[in-house]
């Protein structure tokens, strides 16, 4: 349903929140200009972004599109969404004219939180900052310019920024749960000051066009798309995403994929591509309690033609459970291994312990919901980071304990 109040069914032609989706659509932005010269990718962002004030070390779009330049994320747990209201920036309520001079406000004089190159920090902030180079190259607003090198050329003509106070033609509402389980209205949301990088609206056609595009070399030429989907490592290589330039990595049933998803207000969305079959899956909800990554996954595994994969659990000693208990941490995860006699348990901070089952001895999964942890251990056995493979993608996690 795109309307529950007024018993509007979905259809394929409803206008859904992307959220990090857009992500993707910018980084497309930018390669596309750098093609065509008018965006040098390393070069520091204030020579297109005047506004944003010198640091310590020079960023470039380079950096700032593949989460390596050193800018903030936010400053509260972005989920429960009812909980982080109390950030101004997540449930920012404000209307922008100009979204990315609004957005930079929010964190333009911010210390960064590493040199950049050096440490992978997810950060929709560093889009705004991205998206403002996009402008400052093209000579156009922001959104023109990603309508005219990636919306149009994919022919992706329902595509547009969630203005809130526009009429907007086939929009979703936004929904969500309360603590009883209760289906609500989701928490209020104005995302003019991050359209780059969690702001635009889309139908699933529409990105199915974009997937189409992608692959057939109609927004860039294969071999920069060939660059955005290849790994960017920070020189730490400690806790990050499988991440290229705008697009999470990854893969299904071993099938490499590149994608990404999305969470927001009143929206889950998810987007996979497996390039060597040509084939893609776009999933679209409005809800954020509810979880696109896994149904994405279940998709492109019916597109492929594979079966869902069956996991067994093996026995193994419990004793090689002590080299991989500790805490762990990434960009947007931290988590804690621990053992209670021959279990081995995963525990996510504010919830409850999960069990993990061994499929070798490296290798463990969840039975609860679709998703596997793979430990990467030194010479001595001991885990020095771990992989949590799910929807798709990989997150790396360093050891810290």
């Amino acid at each position: 349903m795109a309307d529950l109040e007024n018993s509007v069914p979905a259809t394929s032609q409803t206008l859904y929140r992307i959220g990090s989706i857009s992500k993707p659509i910018t980084a497309t932005a930018a390669m596309a200009l750098w093609e065509r010269g008018k965006l040098d990718l390393d070069s520091p962002v204030q020579k297109y972004c005047p506004q944003f004030p010198q640091k310590q070390w020079p960023i470039t779009t380079r950096e700032l599109l593949g989460h390596l330049g050193g800018i903030r994320y936010y400053n509260v747990p972005e989920t429960p969404y009812y909980e982080s209201e109390s950030d101004p920036e997540v449930g920012n309520v404000h209307h922008f004219d100009n979204g990315i001079e609004g957005g930079l406000k929010f964190f333009a004089n911010d210390p960064l939180v590493a040199r950049p190159g050096t440490h992978f920090n997810y950060s929709t902030q560093g889009y705004t900052l991205a998206g403002c180079a996009i402008a400052g190259a093209s000579g156009k607003t922001y959104a023109d310019a990603v309508r005219e090198n990636v919306l149009v050329p994919a022919g992706m003509l329902q595509t547009l920024p969630d203005d809130r106070f526009a009429i907007i033609p086939l929009r979703t509402r936004f929904y969500s749960k309360d603590k009883s389980g209760a289906v609500v209205n989701a928490e209020f949301l104005d995302s003019s000051y991050k359209v780059p990088g969690g702001g635009w609206l889309s139908s699933a056609p529409d990105m199915a066009r974009f997937e189409v595009a992608i692959l057939n070399n109609q927004l860039v030429k294969g071999a920069t798309r060939e660059t955005m989907w290849n790994a960017q490592m920070p020189s730490d290589g400690l806790g990050r995403m499988a991440y290229g330039l705008g697009w999470q990595l990854g893969a299904t049933d071993g099938i490499k994929d590149v994608g990404h998803g999305g969470s927001q207000q009143g929206a889950s969305a998810m987007m996979l591509i497996a390039p060597d079959a040509r084939a893609g899956v776009v999933v679209l909800i409005n809800s954020d309690a509810a979880g696109a990554s896994a149904l994405a996954t279940r998709l492109l595994e019916i597109v492929l033609g594979l079966s869902p994969r069956v996991r067994t659990e093996i026995a193994v000693d419990p004793k090689l459970y002590d080299n991989y208990i500790g805490g762990y941490e990434a960009t947007s995860v931290a988590l804690t291994i621990s053992r209670a006699d021959d279990r081995l348990f995963v525990q996510f901070p504010g919830q409850q312990k999960i069990q993990i089952f061994p499929e070798n001895v490296r290798d463990y999964f969840f039975k609860t919901f679709d998703a596997q942890i793979t430990f990467v251990t030194g010479s001595n056995g001991r885990a020095t980071e771990l992989i949590l493979h799910e929807g798709g993608t990989d997150l790396y996690a360093k050891r810290i304990k």
